[in-house]
């Protein structure tokens, strides 16, 4: 990224001459490289602002697509994916049980029914982004593949973390974010299956093929290309995996070791970097703060710890309390020193918590 940011000869993509040249080379090679690790074709990849307009241009395009045909989407969607198909019309609620799965059963009944009368869009995320539930989106792109109704596949906190093929799921669209996965914030991609004509949702130029107006941001692309091809080093993605999993696998023995601390989300179909809590006697919001003060970042689903004033919807389909919740999640940076500031920090913070909470009650 630093090298083409400091390259005086970079140009528009778009044009003809040979800084223009030199950038689209630049371009194509990163596609070609996040396509190598998401399992399929180049020209199939369109490049986004981020995983949240990917979202965003899948449900419009299906939506122009259907017309007034609502989409089904379960609470434990990501706030862009339920936002999205909201704003359009509409929405069929997919139920999901106590782990953040979807009902599958449920689905077939949604899409049993009258064709001229099926649903615009079938919206399912790879990997709850909250709790790390897996969902089986085989087995969802199957069923909707059936009933002749399209599906779109948020990727955003699966793709890095857990291998993929899109090629052979055979999804309609599959949004994915460059930043969940090491790459620069600000870029994303949208994968379109092969033959579907996508409607933009920006317009004002022809760029990817067409599917998305507004120059292309370089920079973005090649931090994404350079981050997708280190993942798709031989053993590299399957090593992180074994590594997060190993380091979550201790922040869950170094958490419950706790008295009544539970984790939510299913321990086995799960990513295996994202880990979520319930802490029982004591508002999530306060560890949190109290995890910061040691130097941990952390995230809880209550009202106060975001920009959002609703407590997590995810959580709340789950049938669990939002303020009792505390996500913890690793990355590729994430070391076992850092595991341990966790554990040196987290049972002195919920008992001194909960002390004060008895003296004061």
């Amino acid at each position: 990224m630093s090298t083409w940011l400091e390259a005086p000869w970079s140009g528009d993509p778009g044009r003809v001459h040979a800084e223009g040249h030199l950038t689209r080379d630049a371009v194509e090679k990163a596609r070609e490289a996040v396509a190598k690790l998401l399992g399929t074709a180049a020209n199939r990849v369109v490049f986004t602002s981020g995983g949240t307009e990917a979202a965003n241009t899948a449900v419009f395009a299906a939506g122009r697509a259907r017309g007034d045909a609502p989409m089904v989407c379960a609470d434990v969607e990501h706030s862009c994916v339920r936002e999205a198909a909201a704003r359009r019309g509409a929405v069929l609620v997919l139920e999901v049980d106590t782990k953040g799965r979807i009902d599958l059963s449920h689905l077939e009944t949604l899409l049993a029914t009258d064709p001229a009368r099926r649903p615009a869009l079938v919206n399912c995320q790879w990997c709850n982004h909250e709790v790390g539930t897996l969902q089986p989106v085989a087995e969802v792109v199957a069923c909707c593949r059936s009933a002749g109704v399209p599906v779109h596949i948020d990727a955003a906190a699966a793709v890095g973390h857990v291998p993929v093929e899109l090629d052979s799921l055979g999804a309609d669209y599959v949004s994915v974010s460059a930043h969940k996965l090491g790459g620069p914030a600000g870029i994303g991609a949208l994968v379109v299956r092969r033959g579907l004509r996508l409607e933009p949702l920006l317009v004002g130029g022809a760029q990817e093929r067409a599917r998305r107006g507004g120059i292309e941001n370089l920079i973005g692309i090649v931090g994404f290309g350079a981050a997708a091809a280190a993942l798709s080093e031989p053993g590299r993605l399957l090593h992180e995996e074994a590594a997060a999993r190993q380091l979550t696998g201790a922040i869950v023995e170094a958490a419950t070791s706790v008295a009544d601390v539970l984790v939510l989300g299913d321990l086995v179909q799960r990513a295996p970097h994202i880990v979520n809590v319930a802490v029982g006697g004591v508002l999530a919001e306060a560890v949190l703060l109290g995890l910061d003060q040691a130097g941990i970042a952390a995230h809880s689903g209550s009202a106060c710890s975001s920009e959002s004033i609703e407590p997590s919807p995810v959580l709340a389909a789950m049938g669990v309390d939002p303020d009792r919740s505390l996500r913890l999640s690793v990355g590729w940076s994430t070391t076992g020193a850092d595991v341990a500031a966790f554990t040196a920090a987290f049972g002195p913070v919920v008992e001194r918590l909960r002390s004060l909470g008895a003296r004061a009650s």
